[in-house]
């Protein structure tokens, strides 16, 4: 937490210089309005994120207009603040406007795109609306595995939020399907002890719990409490030889 707290006073140092010296909707002024509002979501102080978020939004839509790409990160970062407050019709309803905004002027299969596809679809998740949220998420799969290959990180990531939502819907074949997949993969790519595949074979290892695959879920919950015993062990001894 230190780290943020230095920073936010620095940024706050920034921001007061430059809204006296530019003016208060200078683009170096909104620059660091941002930069302070995304620091304060990431230390969780979300009211004080959401005020400069639509501070900054309200500005560059005026300014900039409503399609700008600048404009576009602000509606996309006021609805990530919106949607770590819980506020999800509101996080649904900038990220409809930021998704149908880029599908139209960049396409269907840009980069920024397919995240806002996928942040829509989580909202989806938050809400239950578990159906568009799995055509949300199958579409960014489809299109990450043709243009990333089927063993990106972004794409092994999409092909885990698909199979969660599966596992949400009760579509457990295909939830393990795509979940024995991501694991294979993350296996081979990260290893067997890397934080994303402990968590897939987490992941794994719930799914065959609802599907009564209690011997196949216990196999995999002793693998991951061998696999986090040598961790611990490993960063103790790593401390401990810190200090020899």
């Amino acid at each position: 937490m230190g780290k943020w707290v230095d920073a936010v006073i620095l940024l706050l140092h920034v921001l007061e210089v430059r809204r006296r010296i530019l003016g208060t909707e200078h683009p170096d002024t909104l620059i660091s309005s941002n930069d302070l509002a995304n620091t304060y979501l990431k230390m969780g102080r979300w009211p004080e994120a959401e005020r400069l978020h639509i501070q900054v939004l309200e500005a560059r839509e005026r300014i900039l207009g409503t399609e700008h790409p600048h404009t576009l990160t602000s509606r996309n970062d006021l609805a990530k603040t919106f949607f770590n407050m819980g506020k999800w019709l509101d996080a649904e309803r900038l990220q409809v406007q930021v998704l149908e905004c880029r599908e139209r002027v960049l396409g269907n299969e840009h980069p920024h795109t397919l995240i806002s596809r996928n942040d829509l679809a989580n909202t989806y998740s938050k809400v239950g609306n578990l159906p568009d949220a799995e055509g949300l998420l199958a579409h960014v799969l489809e299109v990450r595995e043709k243009i990333l290959g089927f063993e990106h990180p972004e794409t092994l990531t999409s092909r885990n939020d698909l199979a969660n939502t599966y596992l949400g819907i009760g579509n457990l074949p295909d939830a393990e399907r795509l979940q024995v997949s991501v694991l294979e993969a993350r296996e081979r790519m990260l290893g067997f002890e890397h934080p994303e595949t402990l968590a897939s074979r987490n992941d794994l290892a719930w799914t065959y719990s609802h599907m009564g695959r209690w011997q196949d879920a216990e196999r995999l919950h002793i693998q991951l409490q061998k696999m986090n015993w040598r961790v611990t062990i490993q960063r103790v001894l790593e401390s401990l030889g810190n200090y020899l």
